[in-house]
Protein backbone atom coordinates (compact mmCIF):
# COMPACT_ATOMS: atom_id res chain seq x y z
CA UNK A 1 0.00 0.00 0.00
CA UNK A 2 1.26 3.86 -0.88
CA UNK A 3 2.65 5.23 2.23
CA UNK A 4 0.85 8.71 2.86
CA UNK A 5 1.82 11.91 1.92
CA UNK A 6 3.58 13.43 5.16
CA UNK A 7 2.00 17.20 6.02
CA UNK A 8 3.74 20.23 5.49
CA UNK A 9 4.65 22.43 8.66
CA UNK A 10 2.84 25.76 9.26
CA UNK A 11 3.75 28.77 7.00
CA UNK A 12 6.82 26.59 5.29
CA UNK A 13 7.63 29.42 3.84
CA UNK A 14 7.35 32.22 5.93
CA UNK A 15 11.00 33.66 6.76
CA UNK A 16 11.82 34.19 10.18
CA UNK A 17 14.67 34.29 12.29
CA UNK A 18 14.07 31.09 13.78
CA UNK A 19 13.66 29.73 10.44
CA UNK A 20 16.99 31.00 8.74
CA UNK A 21 18.57 29.73 12.52
CA UNK A 22 17.13 26.20 12.22
CA UNK A 23 15.52 25.53 9.03
CA UNK A 24 11.81 25.41 8.68
CA UNK A 25 9.96 23.29 10.88
CA UNK A 26 8.94 19.55 10.76
CA UNK A 27 5.56 18.16 10.71
CA UNK A 28 5.37 14.58 11.40
CA UNK A 29 2.62 11.88 10.64
CA UNK A 30 -0.68 12.16 12.95
CA UNK A 31 0.14 15.89 13.75
CA UNK A 32 -2.03 19.31 13.26
CA UNK A 33 -0.22 21.85 11.27
CA UNK A 34 -2.75 24.41 10.86
CA UNK A 35 -3.72 27.87 12.41
CA UNK A 36 -6.82 29.83 13.15
CA UNK A 37 -7.71 32.78 10.21
CA UNK A 38 -7.60 35.02 13.06
CA UNK A 39 -3.46 34.21 12.71
CA UNK A 40 -3.82 34.09 8.74
CA UNK A 41 -5.78 37.67 8.58
CA UNK A 42 -2.22 39.06 10.10
CA UNK A 43 -0.17 37.48 7.15
CA UNK A 44 0.59 38.86 3.20
CA UNK A 45 -1.48 37.03 1.15
CA UNK A 46 1.61 35.39 -0.23
CA UNK A 47 1.78 33.17 2.60
CA UNK A 48 -1.70 32.00 2.54
CA UNK A 49 -3.38 29.56 1.27
CA UNK A 50 -5.85 27.85 3.81
CA UNK A 51 -7.08 24.97 1.41
CA UNK A 52 -3.46 23.48 1.22
CA UNK A 53 -3.20 22.00 4.48
CA UNK A 54 -1.63 18.46 5.01
CA UNK A 55 -2.35 18.43 9.28
CA UNK A 56 -5.24 18.82 10.80
CA UNK A 57 -8.18 21.11 9.63
CA UNK A 58 -9.36 21.27 12.76
CA UNK A 59 -8.93 24.65 15.35
CA UNK A 60 -10.09 22.99 18.21
CA UNK A 61 -11.29 26.31 20.47
CA UNK A 62 -10.45 24.43 23.67
CA UNK A 63 -11.77 27.90 25.17
CA UNK A 64 -15.49 26.73 24.12
CA UNK A 65 -15.49 23.08 25.73
CA UNK A 66 -17.46 24.30 28.59
CA UNK A 67 -20.09 26.21 26.54
CA UNK A 68 -23.12 24.14 26.24
CA UNK A 69 -25.06 26.50 24.09
CA UNK A 70 -21.87 26.56 21.74
CA UNK A 71 -22.00 22.90 21.94
CA UNK A 72 -25.78 22.12 21.65
CA UNK A 73 -26.03 24.20 18.37
CA UNK A 74 -22.89 22.33 16.68
CA UNK A 75 -24.32 18.60 17.65
CA UNK A 76 -27.28 19.06 15.25
CA UNK A 77 -26.01 21.98 12.53
CA UNK A 78 -26.14 20.89 8.68
CA UNK A 79 -22.01 20.84 8.22
CA UNK A 80 -21.68 19.08 11.30
CA UNK A 81 -19.50 15.76 10.92
CA UNK A 82 -19.15 12.95 13.37
CA UNK A 83 -16.50 10.16 13.48
CA UNK A 84 -17.61 6.88 14.97
CA UNK A 85 -15.09 4.15 16.41
CA UNK A 86 -16.40 0.51 17.57
CA UNK A 87 -13.95 -0.48 20.54
CA UNK A 88 -11.36 2.14 19.22
CA UNK A 89 -11.49 1.27 15.39
CA UNK A 90 -12.61 4.12 13.14
CA UNK A 91 -15.62 3.87 10.65
CA UNK A 92 -14.13 3.63 7.36
CA UNK A 93 -14.86 3.34 3.40
CA UNK A 94 -11.50 1.05 3.09
CA UNK A 95 -8.15 1.86 4.52
CA UNK A 96 -7.04 5.23 2.91
CA UNK A 97 -10.37 6.77 3.79
CA UNK A 98 -12.30 7.58 7.17
CA UNK A 99 -16.35 7.61 6.73
CA UNK A 100 -18.48 10.35 9.07
CA UNK A 101 -21.82 10.22 9.48
CA UNK A 102 -24.31 13.11 10.79
CA UNK A 103 -26.90 13.90 13.53
CA UNK A 104 -29.28 12.29 12.37
CA UNK A 105 -27.51 8.90 11.86
CA UNK A 106 -26.56 8.99 15.73
CA UNK A 107 -29.56 11.03 16.74
CA UNK A 108 -31.60 7.53 18.30
CA UNK A 109 -28.20 6.66 20.32
CA UNK A 110 -27.43 10.01 21.85
CA UNK A 111 -30.37 11.96 22.42
CA UNK A 112 -31.96 15.19 20.75
CA UNK A 113 -29.39 17.45 22.83
CA UNK A 114 -26.78 15.89 24.73
CA UNK A 115 -25.71 19.34 25.92
CA UNK A 116 -29.43 20.61 26.92
CA UNK A 117 -27.97 20.63 30.65
CA UNK A 118 -25.12 22.86 31.79
CA UNK A 119 -22.65 20.72 33.04
CA UNK A 120 -23.30 21.50 36.78
CA UNK A 121 -26.93 20.26 36.37
CA UNK A 122 -25.50 17.01 34.32
CA UNK A 123 -23.28 16.38 37.90
CA UNK A 124 -26.02 17.24 40.16
CA UNK A 125 -28.00 14.78 38.29
CA UNK A 126 -25.46 11.92 37.86
CA UNK A 127 -26.46 8.64 37.76
CA UNK A 128 -24.25 5.57 37.53
CA UNK A 129 -26.09 2.86 36.21
CA UNK A 130 -27.21 4.65 33.02
CA UNK A 131 -24.32 3.99 30.00
CA UNK A 132 -24.13 7.79 28.20
CA UNK A 133 -22.22 7.42 24.66
CA UNK A 134 -18.95 8.72 24.75
CA UNK A 135 -18.90 11.91 22.80
CA UNK A 136 -15.95 13.95 21.93
CA UNK A 137 -15.96 17.50 20.67
CA UNK A 138 -13.08 17.77 18.16
CA UNK A 139 -13.13 21.48 16.83
CA UNK A 140 -13.74 23.65 13.57
CA UNK A 141 -12.95 22.95 9.96
CA UNK A 142 -12.99 27.25 9.83
CA UNK A 143 -12.48 26.58 5.91
CA UNK A 144 -16.22 26.04 5.66
CA UNK A 145 -17.28 29.60 5.18
CA UNK A 146 -20.66 27.96 5.52
CA UNK A 147 -20.70 26.44 8.65
CA UNK A 148 -21.88 27.17 12.25
CA UNK A 149 -21.46 30.74 13.35
CA UNK A 150 -20.79 31.55 16.96
CA UNK A 151 -19.49 35.07 18.24
CA UNK A 152 -16.35 35.10 15.82
CA UNK A 153 -15.84 31.82 14.63
CA UNK A 154 -17.33 30.03 11.90
CA UNK A 155 -16.23 26.46 11.01
CA UNK A 156 -17.89 22.89 10.40
CA UNK A 157 -18.18 20.96 13.77
CA UNK A 158 -16.32 17.90 14.49
CA UNK A 159 -17.59 15.31 16.78
CA UNK A 160 -16.34 11.50 17.60
CA UNK A 161 -18.69 9.45 19.37
CA UNK A 162 -18.36 6.07 20.97
CA UNK A 163 -20.58 3.59 19.25
CA UNK A 164 -19.35 0.41 20.72
CA UNK A 165 -22.63 -2.13 22.41
CA UNK A 166 -21.89 -1.83 26.67
CA UNK A 167 -24.26 -0.86 29.12
CA UNK A 168 -27.92 0.17 28.80
CA UNK A 169 -27.13 1.31 25.05
CA UNK A 170 -26.49 -2.17 23.32
CA UNK A 171 -29.27 -2.53 21.47
CA UNK A 172 -28.90 0.60 20.24
CA UNK A 173 -25.50 0.63 19.45
CA UNK A 174 -25.72 -2.65 17.32
CA UNK A 175 -28.69 -1.65 15.38
CA UNK A 176 -26.72 1.94 14.64
CA UNK A 177 -23.13 -0.34 13.49
CA UNK A 178 -25.58 -2.91 11.30
CA UNK A 179 -27.13 -0.11 9.37
CA UNK A 180 -23.84 1.56 8.73
CA UNK A 181 -22.37 -1.80 7.44
CA UNK A 182 -25.71 -1.95 5.09
CA UNK A 183 -23.96 0.59 3.44
CA UNK A 184 -20.97 -1.01 2.89
CA UNK A 185 -19.19 0.79 5.74
CA UNK A 186 -16.45 -0.91 8.20
CA UNK A 187 -14.83 -0.34 11.29
CA UNK A 188 -11.01 -0.33 10.34
CA UNK A 189 -9.25 -3.05 12.37
CA UNK A 190 -5.84 -3.24 13.07
CA UNK A 191 -3.69 -2.04 16.35
CA UNK A 192 -2.16 0.83 14.29
CA UNK A 193 -3.78 3.01 11.30
CA UNK A 194 -0.90 4.67 9.30
CA UNK A 195 -2.52 4.60 5.82
CA UNK A 196 -4.68 7.44 5.99
CA UNK A 197 -4.18 10.87 4.58
CA UNK A 198 -2.38 13.28 6.91
CA UNK A 199 -5.42 15.35 7.73
CA UNK A 200 -8.10 12.46 8.34
CA UNK A 201 -4.78 11.00 10.55
CA UNK A 202 -4.56 13.96 12.50
CA UNK A 203 -8.68 13.70 13.50
CA UNK A 204 -8.19 10.32 13.79
CA UNK A 205 -5.24 10.34 16.58
CA UNK A 206 -7.51 13.36 18.67
CA UNK A 207 -10.19 11.44 18.53
CA UNK A 208 -8.47 7.72 19.15
CA UNK A 209 -6.39 9.26 21.80
CA UNK A 210 -9.36 10.97 23.70
CA UNK A 211 -11.55 7.76 23.54
CA UNK A 212 -9.27 5.65 24.97
CA UNK A 213 -8.47 7.73 27.56
CA UNK A 214 -12.31 7.99 28.53
CA UNK A 215 -12.48 4.22 28.21
CA UNK A 216 -9.57 4.09 30.53
CA UNK A 217 -10.71 6.35 33.00
CA UNK A 218 -14.55 5.32 34.25
CA UNK A 219 -13.29 5.07 37.87
CA UNK A 220 -11.81 8.07 40.20
CA UNK A 221 -8.14 7.21 40.42
CA UNK A 222 -8.45 8.70 44.21
CA UNK A 223 -11.65 7.46 45.24
CA UNK A 224 -12.63 4.56 43.24
CA UNK A 225 -16.06 5.81 42.30
CA UNK A 226 -17.94 6.28 39.08
CA UNK A 227 -16.81 9.06 36.76
CA UNK A 228 -18.86 11.78 34.58
CA UNK A 229 -17.41 13.23 31.14
CA UNK A 230 -17.46 16.44 30.74
CA UNK A 231 -16.11 19.62 29.19
CA UNK A 232 -16.64 18.39 25.62
CA UNK A 233 -15.26 14.76 26.57
CA UNK A 234 -11.87 16.21 27.58
CA UNK A 235 -12.19 15.99 31.27
CA UNK A 236 -14.12 13.32 33.88
CA UNK A 237 -14.96 14.56 37.13
CA UNK A 238 -16.04 12.53 40.37
CA UNK A 239 -19.62 13.87 40.96
CA UNK A 240 -20.68 14.51 44.94
CA UNK A 241 -23.89 12.78 44.40
CA UNK A 242 -24.99 9.83 42.86
CA UNK A 243 -29.02 8.74 41.98
CA UNK A 244 -28.42 5.34 41.89
CA UNK A 245 -27.70 3.51 45.16
CA UNK A 246 -24.11 2.36 44.81
CA UNK A 247 -22.92 -0.83 46.29
CA UNK A 248 -19.22 -0.31 46.19
CA UNK A 249 -18.09 1.81 43.24
CA UNK A 250 -20.15 -0.08 40.49
CA UNK A 251 -23.85 1.15 40.81
CA UNK A 252 -27.05 -0.46 42.36
CA UNK A 253 -30.34 -0.21 42.05
CA UNK A 254 -31.77 3.31 41.22
CA UNK A 255 -32.61 5.43 44.44
CA UNK A 256 -35.36 8.17 44.57
CA UNK A 257 -32.98 10.94 45.73
CA UNK A 258 -29.32 11.44 45.52
CA UNK A 259 -26.69 9.50 47.22
CA UNK A 260 -23.82 11.53 48.76
CA UNK A 261 -20.51 9.66 47.85
CA UNK A 262 -17.54 9.40 50.04
CA UNK A 263 -15.41 12.48 50.43
CA UNK A 264 -13.06 12.71 47.09
CA UNK A 265 -9.93 14.63 46.96
CA UNK A 266 -10.17 15.65 43.20
CA UNK A 267 -13.36 17.82 44.21
CA UNK A 268 -10.86 20.35 46.51
CA UNK A 269 -8.08 22.41 44.73
CA UNK A 270 -6.39 21.77 41.79
CA UNK A 271 -6.30 18.07 41.12
CA UNK A 272 -4.85 16.91 37.63
CA UNK A 273 -5.93 13.50 38.16
CA UNK A 274 -9.60 13.81 36.12
CA UNK A 275 -7.81 15.31 32.75
CA UNK A 276 -6.27 13.24 29.22
CA UNK A 277 -2.94 12.34 29.89
CA UNK A 278 0.29 12.18 27.34
CA UNK A 279 3.10 9.75 28.00
CA UNK A 280 6.08 12.19 26.72
CA UNK A 281 8.43 9.34 25.04
CA UNK A 282 12.09 10.18 23.50
CA UNK A 283 13.03 8.57 20.41
CA UNK A 284 16.83 9.26 19.07
CA UNK A 285 18.59 8.79 16.23
CA UNK A 286 22.99 8.72 17.58
CA UNK A 287 25.23 10.09 15.46
CA UNK A 288 29.31 8.95 16.48
CA UNK A 289 31.25 11.24 17.39
CA UNK A 290 33.06 11.31 14.04
CA UNK A 291 29.88 12.04 12.38
CA UNK A 292 30.09 8.63 10.20
CA UNK A 293 27.67 6.40 11.07
CA UNK A 294 23.83 5.79 13.03
CA UNK A 295 23.11 3.57 15.63
CA UNK A 296 20.61 1.72 15.66
CA UNK A 297 18.68 -1.27 17.54
CA UNK A 298 16.31 -3.87 17.00
CA UNK A 299 13.43 -6.18 19.14
CA UNK A 300 13.60 -10.07 19.03
CA UNK A 301 9.75 -9.43 17.56
CA UNK A 302 10.34 -7.43 14.40
CA UNK A 303 10.77 -9.04 10.89
CA UNK A 304 14.22 -10.03 9.95
CA UNK A 305 16.77 -7.06 8.55
CA UNK A 306 14.21 -4.83 10.56
CA UNK A 307 15.92 -2.04 12.67
CA UNK A 308 14.96 1.27 13.84
CA UNK A 309 16.31 4.24 16.12
CA UNK A 310 16.60 3.52 20.40
CA UNK A 311 13.12 5.01 21.95
CA UNK A 312 12.15 4.80 25.56
CA UNK A 313 9.67 6.59 28.20
CA UNK A 314 10.69 9.78 29.85
CA UNK A 315 10.49 9.28 33.42
CA UNK A 316 9.31 11.74 36.65
CA UNK A 317 11.81 14.45 37.58
CA UNK A 318 13.57 14.00 34.48
CA UNK A 319 14.84 16.28 31.46
CA UNK A 320 14.25 14.95 27.84
CA UNK A 321 18.05 15.18 27.37
CA UNK A 322 18.91 13.13 30.58
CA UNK A 323 15.88 10.61 28.94
CA UNK A 324 17.72 10.46 25.77
CA UNK A 325 21.33 9.73 27.47
CA UNK A 326 19.70 7.22 29.92
CA UNK A 327 17.69 5.38 28.04
CA UNK A 328 20.64 5.01 24.85
CA UNK A 329 22.99 3.58 27.81
CA UNK A 330 20.37 1.37 29.17
CA UNK A 331 19.53 -0.04 25.83
CA UNK A 332 23.21 -0.23 23.87
CA UNK A 333 25.91 0.59 26.60
CA UNK A 334 26.61 3.78 24.31
CA UNK A 335 27.66 7.41 26.18
CA UNK A 336 25.79 10.30 24.14
CA UNK A 337 27.09 13.82 24.36
CA UNK A 338 24.87 16.41 23.05
CA UNK A 339 21.66 16.44 22.38
CA UNK A 340 19.37 18.20 20.01
CA UNK A 341 15.57 18.16 19.85
CA UNK A 342 14.59 17.49 16.12
CA UNK A 343 10.94 17.33 15.77
CA UNK A 344 7.56 15.92 17.36
CA UNK A 345 4.78 13.09 17.26
CA UNK A 346 1.17 12.66 18.42
CA UNK A 347 1.58 8.87 18.61
CA UNK A 348 -2.16 7.55 19.53
CA UNK A 349 -1.35 4.06 21.18
CA UNK A 350 -2.57 4.85 23.40
CA UNK A 351 -1.10 8.71 23.96
CA UNK A 352 2.13 9.22 23.43
CA UNK A 353 3.99 12.36 22.72
CA UNK A 354 7.08 11.03 20.73
CA UNK A 355 9.96 13.75 21.11
CA UNK A 356 12.41 13.17 18.48
CA UNK A 357 16.02 14.27 19.19
CA UNK A 358 19.56 13.86 17.60
CA UNK A 359 22.63 13.04 19.66
CA UNK A 360 25.91 12.21 19.41
CA UNK A 361 28.28 9.63 21.04
CA UNK A 362 31.36 11.24 23.10
CA UNK A 363 34.72 10.54 21.45
CA UNK A 364 35.77 6.66 23.34
CA UNK A 365 31.86 6.35 24.22
CA UNK A 366 30.77 4.10 20.90
CA UNK A 367 31.30 0.58 22.87
CA UNK A 368 28.16 -1.32 22.32
CA UNK A 369 26.68 -3.03 25.49
CA UNK A 370 23.57 -5.22 25.42
CA UNK A 371 23.85 -6.66 29.11
CA UNK A 372 21.85 -4.06 30.84
CA UNK A 373 18.28 -3.50 29.79
CA UNK A 374 17.59 -7.03 27.57
CA UNK A 375 15.19 -4.83 25.31
CA UNK A 376 17.13 -5.05 22.24
CA UNK A 377 17.97 -8.45 20.38
CA UNK A 378 20.73 -6.36 18.67
CA UNK A 379 22.09 -3.01 18.12
CA UNK A 380 24.88 -1.86 15.57
CA UNK A 381 26.42 0.70 14.05
CA UNK A 382 25.07 1.73 10.39
CA UNK A 383 27.20 3.64 7.54
CA UNK A 384 25.84 7.01 6.68
CA UNK A 385 25.66 5.31 3.10
CA UNK A 386 23.82 2.04 4.38
CA UNK A 387 20.65 4.35 6.19
CA UNK A 388 20.29 6.27 3.01
CA UNK A 389 20.07 3.37 0.83
CA UNK A 390 17.11 1.66 3.22
CA UNK A 391 15.33 4.84 3.66
CA UNK A 392 15.33 4.93 -0.59
CA UNK A 393 13.81 1.27 -1.15
CA UNK A 394 13.78 -0.30 2.26
CA UNK A 395 10.84 1.64 3.77
CA UNK A 396 7.02 -0.12 5.04
CA UNK A 397 5.11 -0.64 7.91
CA UNK A 398 6.22 -3.67 10.11
CA UNK A 399 5.63 -7.22 7.52
CA UNK A 400 5.04 -5.12 4.78
CA UNK A 401 7.14 -5.17 1.49
CA UNK A 402 9.97 -2.87 0.89
CA UNK A 403 10.10 -0.61 -2.16
CA UNK A 404 10.81 -2.05 -5.66
CA UNK A 405 14.94 -1.96 -5.76
CA UNK A 406 15.21 -3.32 -2.41
CA UNK A 407 17.71 -6.62 -2.10
CA UNK A 408 16.82 -9.22 0.21
CA UNK A 409 19.32 -8.97 2.86
CA UNK A 410 19.62 -5.41 3.31
CA UNK A 411 18.44 -2.90 5.94
CA UNK A 412 15.22 -2.49 6.60
CA UNK A 413 13.84 1.05 8.05
CA UNK A 414 10.09 1.88 9.78
CA UNK A 415 7.96 3.97 6.92
CA UNK A 416 8.18 7.89 6.73
CA UNK A 417 5.07 8.00 8.87
CA UNK A 418 7.20 7.15 11.46
CA UNK A 419 9.36 9.43 13.56
CA UNK A 420 12.43 7.57 12.97
CA UNK A 421 12.55 7.59 9.41
CA UNK A 422 12.17 11.28 9.81
CA UNK A 423 15.06 11.71 12.43
CA UNK A 424 16.85 9.16 10.53
CA UNK A 425 16.72 10.87 6.88
CA UNK A 426 17.74 14.38 8.98
CA UNK A 427 20.99 13.07 9.66
CA UNK A 428 21.85 11.77 6.48
CA UNK A 429 21.06 14.97 5.12
CA UNK A 430 22.96 16.76 6.96
CA UNK A 431 21.73 17.63 10.08
CA UNK A 432 24.64 17.31 12.09
CA UNK A 433 27.30 19.30 9.45
CA UNK A 434 27.81 22.38 10.34
CA UNK A 435 24.75 23.78 8.20
CA UNK A 436 21.99 21.90 9.75
CA UNK A 437 19.26 20.51 7.87
CA UNK A 438 16.03 20.66 9.94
Amino acid sequence: MPQPVLPEPAFPDLDSMLSRKFGKEVANYFSGTTCSPLTLFHLPPSLIDPFDIAGSPLNRVSFLRTDHKFLSAALNHPTTSFLLFNNLNPLAKDPSHLSYVSYADVKHLIGEDSYSKTEEQMIAEYNSTTTIPQLLFLGLDERNKQGLTYNIYTGSPYFALDVTPKGSIISQAQDLIETLQLRGLKFLEGRIQASLPAQDAAIYAQARALLDWNARNPFCAQCGQPTLSINGGMKRTCPPKDMASLEGAIGGNVGVAPVDRPDCATRKGVSNLCFPRTDPTVIMAVVSSDGKRVLIGRQKRWPQYWYSTLAGFVEPAESVEEAVRREVWEESGVHLGRVVIHSTQPWPYPANLMIGAIAQCIPGGEEIVLKHDPELEDARWAELEEVREALRVGTSGLGEPAQEGYKEGNLRLPAGTAIANQLLAAVVGGFVGESPKI
